[in-house]
């Protein structure tokens, strides 16, 4: 009953959480949008893009625009993707044109900056952060995210070439009222809310793995588990030149805890061979899971 319990309380704190994530990511991409993006009258792609088209052809308010169709995209990724797919939709869908709507009513006349290359990157650093934000709660911003995933469940045409495509399209269609610095700027923010949205999806991600090759391997393995709180793995291995049979230490530890690892392994084995590789993502006891100490039978 009370692991039952704990695990539900666990999933409830985990739940909002993610929630808050999805609101946070949201709200900062609206403010992007609202305080760089549309005074500098900055170009972009996805659902914002196409609603400043709307607007300029058929004076329809961004915030309506973006209302309607990321309502239509959400209502068709439920029938062609599924109820889960919609579930990590909904509240973007609904929040983002929301909360756009406010910030507009309420900085609609604010201009912070007036340099066109400052607004720029704030926007494009805003906007990628944001949406990294809502990616990272395993959410999605909706509206055009929608369209290459049906494309890629009914034809099989990968995401990311309909998504560029459909953002190139976008962007060739604000070109048209749009001057040639303005099209310049907004392709730099593009590429700058890309760059942004990558690093945020590994922000705090980075782990070290390191690879030790030594004849001295039980006790640099013993050494690690020890002393620096930290599981190992061996595999078998044979060295090229001797051909000797041995086994290489294979484990994963935090950035500030990697000099102290390699101290370690030299201290027990000066001549002990290291391998020494960044990873982007690390799942498994110990890291998205608590640490479990089993005693062994002596």
């Amino acid at each position: 009953m009370g692991n039952t319990t704990g695990s539900r309380k666990k999933k409830a704190i985990r739940g909002a959480w993610k929630l808050g994530m999805v609101l946070a990511g949201n709200t900062l991409y609206a403010l992007g949008v609202t305080l760089f993006l549309l005074p500098s009258g900055l170009i972009t792609g996805g659902t914002t893009g196409l609603g400043l088209v709307a607007e300029h052809f058929f004076h329809v308010p961004l915030s309506t625009f973006v209302a309607v169709f990321n309502i239509l995209m959400f209502l068709v990724g439920l029938l062609v993707l599924g109820k889960v797919f919609a579930l990590t939709t909904a509240i973007s869908s609904f929040y983002y044109p929301a909360i756009l709507a406010v910030f507009q009513s309420l900085f609609g006349e604010v201009r912070l900056t007036e340099d066109p290359l400052l607004a720029t990157v704030l926007a494009g650093l805003m906007i990628g952060a944001g949406i990294g934000v809502v990616i990272r709660a395993g959410a999605s911003t909706g509206g055009m995210d929608i369209p290459p995933l049906v494309l890629q469940k009914k034809l099989c045409i990968p995401v990311s070439v309909s998504l560029y495509v459909f953002d190139c399209l976008i962007l060739l269609l604000q070109a048209l009222f749009s001057n040639v610095e303005q099209v310049l700027y907004g392709l730099v923010m593009v590429l700058l809310y890309t760059l942004t949205l990558n690093k945020t999806l590994l922000l705090g991600t980075g782990q070290m793995q390191l690879k030790v090759v030594s004849k001295k391997y039980g006790e640099i393995s013993q050494a690690i588990q020890r002393q620096v709180d930290r599981g190992t793995t061996l595999f078998q291995s044979m060295g090229g030149f001797e051909q000797e049979q041995g086994c290489t230490v294979l484990t994963v530890v935090d950035r500030r805890e990697l000099p102290k690892l390699t101290e370690l392994v030299t201290e027990i084995d000066p001549d002990a061979f290291m391998v020494v590789n960044q990873v982007n993502e690390v799942r498994g006891r110990g890291f998205t899971s608590p640490k479990r100490y089993e005693k062994r039978d002596s």
